[in-house]
């Protein structure tokens, strides 16, 4: 773990990018060296919490679907590629895709007035609008 701490270290610094956090679990193969290491270059451990497993389980769900929906689809060709495919599916998840938790609405948008004329239901006229060369799939009302 610590050779792989320093290869990070040594990463961010090739590419010019700094970190503040590095949030970990209590793990102890995370030794005080490697707390060490990322004090120096001024990076700080964020710990999750004390016998709360579902802490990273929303992010291990939320890299799972990152990883199906998108990079299982996906051909990367460099690091400009994946950042504009990684804004394009985070601007997708929340503007966009429905969340059980929220009663179907999207975190950045409110759920839409519920339809119950019939007639309304019928003249309904659905928009697709693909992002990413087809790989995510936007549905909306047609204005």
């Amino acid at each position: 773990m610590t050779q792989a701490v320093k290869n990070l270290v040594m990463d961010l610094e090739d590419v010019g990018t700094q970190a503040a956090y590095l949030i970990r679990n209590r793990d102890a193969k995370y030794s005080a060296l490697i707390d060490e290491i990322l004090s120096d270059v001024g990076i700080k451990s964020v710990f999750t919490g004390v016998r709360t497993p579902r802490m990273n389980s929303t992010m291990e769900r939320w890299v799972l679907s990152l990883r199906r929906e998108l990079h299982d689809r996906t051909l990367i060709w460099n690091a400009h590629h994946l950042r504009h495919a990684l804004s394009e599916y985070v601007r997708f998840c929340n503007e966009h895709r429905t969340h059980r938790s929220l009663q179907a609405a999207a975190p950045l948008r409110a759920l839409p007035e519920t339809i119950t004329d019939p007639r309304a239901i019928a003249r309904l006229d659905i928009r697709r609008h693909d992002r990413l060369g087809g790989v995510i799939h936007e549905y909306q009302h047609a204005a």
